[in-house]
């Protein structure tokens, strides 16, 4: 392929460097490898929760996003209904919003070109995208993008073949996938005093609701602690 070998000019600290596809999965390889255990742990769990193994392996081709994912599968499992799971997914993908904005300039081209590259941007390929000057590459954002991609989906068909064979998930552990996920999500962003206080005010409004409402309807509650971050000091 052409864009492997291709490359666009980049502002290093000063210097010009030339990136590349190849480059963006280069560096997100190790990060890809546990995104397929993820993705296999996705299926196998998704498979308590009623979602059959083809219906997991398109939801992942089709969002793309793990925490999401898992989210709605955790509230449907909880007995939560398909509203509180789709609404607990949306409020977790809210973030892509000014991620997109941040890296929309890099993409060209027509509107189906940049829709299906848009799909590349997650959390980890946005991340490893960042300049030393704030600026975004779209080259190693693609790169590891498709890596992840590939690496997620794969995961997910994998576990959607082996889960029955696999039994209740439950045996081996993998029950702890969703809070597993979640604190290794949340624990990079309490940097500050404001931080922890919006993690502790969501765990505690989520304890609370827990014996009165709804399966699912705790978690997208929990989102209100968010507002912290609003409040100036």
């Amino acid at each position: 392929m052409r864009g492997w070998r291709s490359g666009s000019t980049s502002r290093v600290t000063g210097s010009t460097t030339r990136t590349t596809y190849r480059q963006g999965a280069r560096r997100i390889a190790p990060i890809g490898a546990a995104a397929a255990v993820f993705g296999a742990s996705f299926a196998v769990l998704s498979h308590t929760a009623g979602i059959d193994g083809i219906a997991a392996v398109v939801m992942s081709a089709t969002t793309f996003a793990g925490s999401a994912q898992f989210a709605a599968a955790s509230v449907l499992e909880t007995g939560g209904g398909v509203a509180a799971a789709v609404a607990a997914a949306v409020l977790l993908n809210a973030r892509y919003a000014p991620i997109s904005v941040t890296v929309g300039d890099q993409f060209r081209g027509s509107i189906l070109r940049r829709l299906l590259e848009a799909q590349l941007i997650v959390d980890e390929s946005w991340a490893l995208s960042r300049r030393s000057d704030g600026s975004y590459d779209r080259r190693l954002l693609i790169g590891g993008g498709l890596v992840l991609y590939g690496c997620w989906v794969g995961g997910t068909a994998l576990g959607a073949l082996v889960g029955d064979r696999l039994g209740n998930p439950e045996r081996y552990g993998l029950d702890a996938a969703f809070p597993a996920l979640f604190l290794a999500l949340l624990v990079p962003q309490v940097h500050s005093r404001r931080a922890l206080a919006a993690a502790l005010v969501g765990g505690a409004i989520t304890l609370v609701l827990i014996p009165f409402v709804p399966a699912g309807v705790p978690i997208i509650a929990a989102t209100a602690a968010c507002l912290i971050g609003w409040v100036r000091t």
